[in-house]
């Protein structure tokens, strides 16, 4: 494969993770007006934008077998038509169920833009390729991150948001075009053989998967995975951008610029650990060494932004994202812990547990400000409250991963 081919094939995806990851966070950034214009509870937009992940979470058992099956170009391609629905729905929604709908929808269409070439780069890739393809892909998401606040804060005025989901559905359309044209047939792969799914006949699919719940490893990591890693993904996705309008009184554009340098702290953080992780590993630094270090720093971000409340901001979330980074380090140490044949089904675990703690991370955010708020406490106070059952999840998860300790090399 030459490599114009190898950077045609990449910006195919790309173009398609970029998307993916704008319509991920959109919900920060818009989440003012929608409150606005629809009357939506704070648990009303919990639901709504953990409704994305409780979709993204539901495809991703099933995921690794498609992609075995039928080749990255006609699983993505198939998916993200749901996308394409989804978006447009959004688009013309009038009530909240309509809304919700939507959300699951395009949370089903985007679940495999990230699987899915990872899964092509394995097969048509060098593996020295395969690092720096796959850091590119990372880099990518963040900049749909970025393109999600200010961009679209910048666009609400003139256009309004219907018109700029309908926009994104047309985006998405342009990127199956150019993903049917651009990714070769699966049979096509780098070593020029038909690939065979990678299955087990004589076991059920729960069966398949019962090896990797029962690893001591994944057990303790399990709940770093749900509350902590998802948590972070459901703050940055949502509650981030509502906090600094509703505790810290930001102006709309004032916290869409905030969430755009949070963006660019964390484009910066995990392109320092992807340069970091090596040099530390040949010093002794272990992910569960670093992720020891990191989980109580994250817990004093989380009692900073409880104790301060109206006096934080982007610069409190920051860190708070930042020591959550820590846990990212636990998703390529699950694969390393696994035989070959499982670490695609230990990954794909590990990313249900992700995505199903986004999903109650941010609907449980919601219902407890609503919660807090039939005792007429104050708005601050109902989101400090909210931030502290964040906290509360994340000693226990702390407790959890000093107990369990597993034969994992440690």
């Amino acid at each position: 494969m030459t490599r114009s081919q190898v950077a045609k094939i990449f910006l195919a995806f790309a173009f398609a993770y970029f998307l993916s990851t704008l319509v991920r966070a959109i919900t920060a950034t818009l989440s003012p007006t929608l409150m606005s214009e629809l009357s939506l509870q704070a648990r009303d937009l919990g639901l709504l934008a953990g409704g994305y992940f409780l979709g993204f979470a539901a495809t991703q058992l099933p995921m690794g077998r498609w992609l075995d099956s039928h080749g990255p170009r006609h699983v993505l391609c198939a998916l993200l038509a749901f996308a394409i629905l989804g978006c447009v729905t959004f688009a013309l929604a009038t009530e909240f169920n309509h809304l919700l709908i939507a959300r699951v929808l395009a949370g089903v269409g985007v679940s495999a833009c990230l699987m899915a070439p990872l899964t092509g780069f394995r097969r048509w890739l060098p593996v020295s390729a395969q690092v720096r393809a796959n850091s590119w892909m990372l880099m990518t998401g963040s900049l749909g991150m970025l393109a999600s606040t200010l961009p679209v804060q910048w666009l609400l005025p003139s256009i309004g948001w219907r018109p700029i989901f309908l926009g994104v559905a047309a985006l998405f359309g342009c990127a199956v075009a150019l993903l049917w044209w651009q990714i070769p047939p699966w049979r096509q792969g780098s070593d020029g053989a038909e690939p065979q799914p990678v299955t087990e006949p004589s076991m059920g699919f729960w069966a398949a998967y019962s090896p990797v719940w029962r690893h001591r490893y994944f057990q303790r990591m399990a709940p770093l995975a749900f509350f902590v890693y998802g948590g972070m993904i459901a703050m940055q996705t949502l509650w981030a951008g509502p906090w600094m309008v509703k505790v810290s009184e930001y102006t709309p554009l004032e916290a869409a610029t905030g969430l755009f340098w949070i963006n660019v702290v964390m484009l910066l953080t995990f392109t320092a650990w992807g340069l970091a992780t090596p040099w530390l590993g040949r010093r002794g630094w272990s992910p569960n060494r670093l992720i020891a270090v990191g989980l109580p720093l994250n817990l004093l971000a989380i009692v900073w932004l409880v104790v301060q409340g109206p006096g934080t901001g982007a610069l409190a979330w920051s860190v708070y994202f930042v020591t959550c980074s820590f846990v990212s380090l636990a998703q390529p140490a699950i694969g390393l812990a696994f035989p070959s044949h499982l670490a695609g089904r230990a990954l794909s675990a590990y990313n249900l547990l992700i995505f199903s703690g986004v999903f109650l991370m941010q609907w449980g955010f919601g219902w407890v400000v609503d919660w807090a708020a039939v005792f007429e406490w104050g708005l601050a106070a109902q989101f400090q409250l909210a931030m502290a059952c964040v906290g509360l999840t994340t000693v226990a998860s702390i407790f959890w991963f000093i107990w369990r300790r597993a034969d994992n090399g440690e």
